[in-house]
This record gives structure tokens, sequence and C-alpha cells, in this order.
């Protein structure tokens, strides 16, 4: 550990995590910090020299935080939310701006492409990462490039076809983070666009729990099954453990339902992982990221 680290006055010690998680559950981090600025995120990481693992915290809408912390340092993007639109119609969204905020960005300035969004529980740099994608499209297909930083502080621009996008995968490494992303969008007029979001806040409240604490979408999809439909014919919607429930609203959704911990909704994760391979043969992959000591 180094004394930057360790000293340093706008770095938090022992920061509990599970109030910045969808979940509402998991350990402390031993050191937390929360740049203001790019500039400050650049700094910090050039300056540090710890061998400590970094995880770069967003919406905490689609992770899961160990009960007994995460032994590192946690890098919250929240504040690097900025969003700005050029003269060509070219939006540049910082990573910890929401995705629904990007989406509603967009619509303001009467530019479509991004409906999409509004239906995403996430921000940018999380999206990127995961490709995050809903009702027909998703982050490859509006990407233009992204800007990237690794954990020496070195800048780089990544264009779209460099991130090696795929399902819910990129294959940029996870020690690069991602500072901002640049959208393609289109002209479009506001009521048309509004409508088309409207419609999708409408489809998700009907097929997905919301206002509870969850995770989002719990295990992947691949190109021969679609989760939600191996879980329901293993038997598994409505099926708890401890606190932890599957929902019953849509089955590839884990609830904390009575104040579950994250061992608790992990351990029932892998339970529908069991089933589902025994009823079905086919292996379940987690979509929610799981960080923390085991």
């Amino acid at each position: 550990m180094n004394d930057f680290v360790s000293k340093s006055k706008n770095i938090e010690k022992n920061y509990p995590l599970s109030k910045l998680t969808w979940f509402n559950v998991g350990g402390i981090s031993k050191y937390f910090f929360q740049p203001d600025n790019i500039e400050k995120l650049e700094k910090f990481l050039k300056i540090n020299k710890s061998n400590l693992d970094i995880y770069p915290l967003g919406a905490g809408s689609n992770v899961l935080v160990r009960d007994k912390g995460y032994n590192g340092i946690i890098i919250h993007f929240s504040r690097l939310n900025k969003i700005e639109i050029d003269d060509k119609g070219i939006i540049t969204a910082e990573a910890g701006a929401l995705d629904a905020q990007v989406s509603r960005f967009a619509r303001d300035h009467c530019r479509t492409n991004l409906e999409f969004l509004i239906g995403i529980p996430g921000s940018i740099g999380g999206g990127i990462r995961m490709n995050s994608g809903a009702y027909g499209s998703d982050f490859k297909k509006i990407l233009i490039d992204v800007k990237a930083i690794n954990k020496d502080g070195n800048v780089k621009i990544f264009k779209n076809k460099e991130l090696g996008l795929s399902y819910r995968n990129c294959k940029i490494a996870d020690e690069w983070y991602f500072l901002n992303a640049r959208l393609k969008t289109k002209p479009g007029e506001k009521e048309e666009i509004q409508k088309k979001m409207k419609g999708i806040i409408i489809n998700r409240k009907k097929s997905q729990p919301t206002g509870v604490k969850t995770g989002g979408s719990t295990f992947m999809n691949n190109n021969n099954f679609k989760a939600w439909e191996e879980i329901e014919k293993s038997g598994c919607r409505g099926m708890e453990f401890g606190g932890a429930m599957i929902s019953e609203k849509h089955c590839n959704f884990i609830i904390n339902k009575r104040n579950a911990t994250a061992t608790e909704i992990e351990s029932l994760g892998e339970k529908v992982k069991q089933k589902v391979f025994l009823k079905t043969g086919n292996k379940l992959n987690w979509e929610i990221k799981i960080i923390g000591v085991k």
C-alpha cells in the first residue's frame, strides 16, 4: 500500500457498499474513491502505485457485492455524468451518466436512436462493458467510439470495432475503465421519440419487477435458449432461499424480498443454475457481476 492511497483525504476507508447497489446488500470496500471529474481520476490512477484491485462502480444496478466486502479500491463514477451534444448531433456522455438520463437528453434535443436506453437501469460505462441492450438495440449499434483510462492513468480512444462487442460482452481488458462515449443519433420528432420511450417504460413495468430490490437480468441468454424459459421449465419461478426470491413476475430476476444477504442471493442463483442443468442440460451464466471476498 502506498501512502497516497492510505493517507489521501480524497480516499474513504471501509466504505459501506450496500447503499450503492440496487440489491441493497454487501460489505464494505477497503478503499473508496469518488472523483468529481475525469482529471482527478486520471491524477489518482497515475499517482496510485498500490497493487490493490480496482473496480469501477456505476449505477450499481447489475452488481452483487459479497457480504465480506471488497478488498481493494472501488472507484464510483456517479459524479462523472456530463452529457453534451455537438452541431452534428453526436452525443458525448460520461461513464457515470445514467442510461435513462442520456435517453431523455436525446429526446429533449430531438434526436432519435437512443430511446431503448430509457429501459436499461444502468450507466453508460456499465452499458459499454456489458454491451447492454433491449427492445431491438444495444450499445454496439449506437457507439462511435469510447475514451478509456487504464490503471496506470494512460488514456486511449477505442473505436467501435476495436471494442469487440457481442452479446453482453466487451473484449477490452477489465483494467481499462471507460470515461465517456460518443453516441450516434438521428434527427427526430420529439413527440414520436417520447411515444417510443413511453411504450418501452410501460412494457418494462408490465414484464419486469420494478420498485423492488433487484439486480436486473440475472442470467445471460444464448443462441440456443432464453434464460427465463429454462428457469421456468425447471420449476424455479418463485423459488426462495433465505430472504432472496426468484421473481414471480419475471423469473430471470432475483429479488431481495426480506432483508436477504448477498450470500443468500448468490446461493439462490447457484441453486437455480443447478436445477436448470439437471432438468435441461443447459448451463446458465451469471449476467450480474459478482465482486468481493468469498
